[in-house]
């Protein structure tokens, strides 16, 4: 029984997995976006994450993918959406908004992930599936926006004083849409052809540090911009935050992609920021009942799209 409903919904309990390893991560990568710029953070977390792939499919044996080569460029230019300017993105826009209102940007991405799978992909979904989207984004963002003490606002939120919300939100949206762009695209190539989600991961990481580097270039970054990482402490953060979170995260995320519709897949990643509440209450923080609600929104959500 267990075994069974495993197989039937590994594509949602993939997603689900991914969104809990992102809600820790991201704790890391604030940290971590104080001493890199976006650029460079992304760019090296991409490249381990990489490194790690190759190791995983040579101790695999598995050389080559089973795929077409249109397959081969959807997943490619998904890199360069979702990873390359996507992620990029984000971080920008963690570090001028904050954690909690950047994944309020992001709890755009489930919904334009399936009207994106819904046009050019024909992916039709049940009304009670397009419901527990919406559930589940409402009780995430219900989580997100409530107000928290004044000193907390200020630490996780502005930072050293690099609060700037117009140019924040901009780089959410686009963060929001990159997302939402690779998602179909990957979804596109996976559900296509028999290519493992290992492989898909790796070419559109590739694809992603292939455009960070042409961008790292043109911004003439140079060596300057990975100084800080001559720090073993540094390097060595994140590279375990680029195995949990990239290699990982990312090889769950194209899992969720190729046994379930591209915007379920989605809707579920999006539930990082609740994953952080018993973490929360496990470390004695107050929790308010206004949370409780949201999680008991969002698991409403959830359960539809396990239906």
């Amino acid at each position: 029984m267990l075994n069974s409903l495993i197989v039937d919904f590994r594509g949602e309990l993939a997603a689900l997995s991914a969104a809990l390893i992102w809600a820790l991560a991201s704790v890391v990568y604030i940290s971590l976006g104080k001493q890199l710029s976006p650029l460079v953070l992304n760019l090296s977390k991409s490249a381990i994450a990489v490194v790690l792939i190759l190791l995983t499919l040579g101790l695999r044996g598995d050389f080559l993918p089973d795929t077409t080569l249109a397959a081969v460029g959807l997943l490619i230019l998904s890199g360069v959406i979702g990873i390359g300017f996507g992620d990029t993105a984000f971080f920008e826009a963690l570090n001028c908004l904050g954690a909690r209102r950047c994944l309020l940007m992001e709890a755009l991405a489930p919904p334009l992930t399936a009207l994106l799978a819904l046009i050019f992909l024909g992916e039709q979904l049940t009304a009670l599936s397009y419901l527990g989207i919406g559930l589940t984004v409402a009780g995430v963002s219900w989580v997100i926006v409530e107000r928290v003490p004044d000193r907390v606002e200020r630490s996780s939120d502005r930072g050293q004083g690099n609060f700037r919300p117009l140019r924040g939100v901009g780089f959410g949206m686009i963060a929001a849409l990159g997302q939402a762009g690779g998602s179909v695209m990957s979804r596109a190539a996976l559900a296509g052809t028999e290519i493992s989600p290992l492989w898909s991961s790796l070419i559109r990481l590739v694809a992603g540090v292939a455009v960070l580097l042409v961008w790292a270039v043109i911004q003439q970054r140079g060596k300057q911009g990975f100084r800080p990482l001559r720090s073993p402490r540094l390097l060595a953060i994140l590279t375990l935050a680029a195995f949990f979170s990239t290699y990982l995260a990312i090889w769950l995320q194209q899992t969720a992609f190729k046994f379930t519709a591209a915007g379920i897949a989605q809707a579920l990643s999006a539930t990082s920021p609740l994953f952080v509440i018993p973490v929360a209450m496990w470390m004695g923080d107050r929790v308010s009942p206004r949370a409780i609600l949201g999680v008991l929104i969002t698991l409403g959500g959830v359960w539809l799209l396990f239906g």
